[in-house]
């Protein structure tokens, strides 16, 4: 208990240091923006990030092809416009003339230098594999060809020419991740890495990173030579990391925060009856889910993976612990993905959960576990409050089949360099979908993907990924990729727990804030009104 509330206590005083002068009279500078932001980021260089709260920083600096526009959906960006080919093949990109932060003309160049970038094998971006859709994309990745031999050309300053392995009927939302992002040549090649500290870093899109202090807050401000700088309201963007939802939410109430990434689900009740406006609870294309290694025993025998994926009740973790909503999991893709037609799921979505628990313990008795021999094994989780909540109760769960875990906790900046190292025997992980296509999801289970935890490996499932990947016609890939679906799930690599809502406080004052299935909602597009009240509570 005493760590917890110096941990709290720590953490107000830690945000009230950014706190905006006026803010605890009612007052809102339209000049201050200070989001709330979940998890400590790795990095500003978006070849090293893989987590949505470090795309929020990173998105509000560098400006892709495609952009988000202000309800979350592609509209251009460096590029204004492009053509694709009659097989979907080749898209040419025509660039919109502009410039970095520094004065120097953004060029097709940039984005050929920053795809080859991430692809580097010495690299070993997180995300590197989200390129293997760009012509040859893996095999440069792998090392097998050199980075010239990418999909990628740029025909003179102006244009960028792109060829696909596959078509991508997807292809304006895939654009908008950060792994296709460009990075400035003539600064990376000056600085190596350091080119994305503050000082050094040099942005296309609204704002520049200025200040970064480890575990206390990101600074950025308006770029002014961003080519939309005149519709960008708010001078300075302030993004702190809020691991402890609790105090986050403490700190909004007392005016030193005006929206929160993550919420502390233990305080739904009280946020639902009490700041109900400020409330962000909305169905997204998200997964929560359990992740097992399966390169470690016993977890690559498909019995202790099954035996796991019976025993965890998801009604009792969405309706009892966190209870904000969510729905049970009884499949990977969540519904509503477009062009899917769904139907994968467990074999025992309508079992009772006593049917469940008495096959599990059946398959734990086959493998010599019972109440006299225990399996001991790990459980990997972050350190904010809903996850160790959930971590508590799987572990109790487990233990129903005679498997006792002990929970591992690390901040973020541990926890997912360890799962993408394969450090790991159980851990808990969700998946945003970078764009919406079922592909964005089961590509993740494919062998050699980046974000592959537990290094599942299924030529079987490799290559229906692949046979759908070929097919153009959209009703025929959909049906493709749910035999995938299906296949992955008969084996357990992963068991699903829940479909996710997005988990943001919204202050009222905060003003161009739309609810989106990608839960993105750029700084630029936002601006305070100093005349609406906040929403606090009592």
């Amino acid at each position: 208990m005493l760590f917890k509330r110096l941990a709290a206590a720590a953490a107000l005083l830690a945000l009230a240091a950014c706190s905006k002068s006026g803010d605890h009279h009612g007052v809102h500078s339209p000049d201050y923006l200070v989001r709330g932001n979940g998890l400590e980021i790795q990095s500003l260089d978006p070849h090293y990030i893989q987590g949505q709260w470090e795309a929020f920083v990173v998105g509000d600096a560098l400006i892709g092809l495609t952009t988000d526009g202000p309800d979350g959906e592609p509209i251009p960006g460096a590029a204004l416009s492009w053509e694709t080919s009659a097989d979907g093949l080749t898209w040419t990109f025509h660039m919109r003339p502009h410039l970095w932060s520094d004065g120097q003309p953004v060029t097709a160049h940039d984005f050929v230098f920053a795809w080859q970038r991430i692809l580097d094998p010495k690299r070993a971006a997180p995300y590197g594999y989200y390129l293997w859709l760009i012509k040859n994309g893996q095999a440069v990745s792998k090392g097998d060809l050199p980075p010239s031999a990418l999909g990628v050309k740029a025909v003179d300053d102006s244009t960028l020419v792109v060829t696909l392995e596959h078509p991508a009927p997807y292809m304006l939302e895939y654009l908008l991740h950060q792994a296709t992002f460009p990075v400035p040549r003539h600064v990376v090649l000056a600085k190596g890495n350091a080119w994305a500290k503050p000082g050094n870093y040099v942005a296309n899109g609204p704002y520049v990173p200025k200040e970064w202090i480890a575990n206390d807050h990101i600074t950025l401000v308006k770029n002014p030579l961003f080519y939309d700088a005149k519709n960008v309201r708010i001078k300075t963007v302030i993004y702190k990391p809020t691991t402890d939802t609790l105090a986050a939410l403490k700190a909004l109430r007392a005016g030193e925060i005006d929206t929160e990434y993550l919420i502390p689900a233990q305080e739904i009740n009280w946020m639902r009856q009490n700041i109900p406006h400020a409330l962000q609870l909305h169905p997204t294309l998200a997964v929560a889910y359990l992740v097992m290694n399966v390169q470690r025993k016993p977890f690559q025998d498909i019995r202790m993976r099954k035996a796991i994926a019976l025993v965890i009740d998801r009604e009792t973790i969405a309706s009892k612990i966190l209870r904000l909503g969510e729905p049970a999991a009884y499949h990977f893709v969540p519904p509503g993905v477009a062009n899917y037609p769904g139907g994968a799921h467990v074999f025992f979505e309508n079992w009772p959960y006593a049917k469940r628990l008495a096959e599990a313990r059946r398959l734990m008795a086959e493998m010599g576990y019972g109440p006299d021999h225990h399996f001991s094994t790990t459980y990997d989780s972050t350190t904010t409050p809903d996850t160790r909540r959930t971590a508590a109760t799987l572990q109790a769960m487990l233990r129903r089949i005679y498997i006792d875990v002990d929970i591992v906790v690390s901040d973020g900046q541990v926890y997912y360099p360890k799962l993408q190292s394969n450090q790991f025997d159980l851990a808990g992980a969700s998946w945003v979908g970078d764009f919406n296509d079922a592909g964005t999801f089961l590509d993740l289970l494919r062998t050699g993907s980046g974000n592959n935890y537990g290094r599942y490996s299924n030529p079987r499932y490799d290559a229906l990924l692949n046979q759908a990947d070929q097919t153009a016609d959209l009703k025929k890939r959909g049906e493709i990729l749910a035999r995938a679906e299906q296949l992955m799930l008969d084996d357990f690599p992963v068991t699903p727990t829940r479909f996710l809502f997005t988990q943001d406080i919204v202050e009222p004052y905060v003003k161009g804030w739309i609810p989106n299935v990608r839960d993105f909602n750029r700084s630029r597009w936002l601006w305070i009104d100093p005349k609406t009240k906040p929403e606090r509570g009592d």
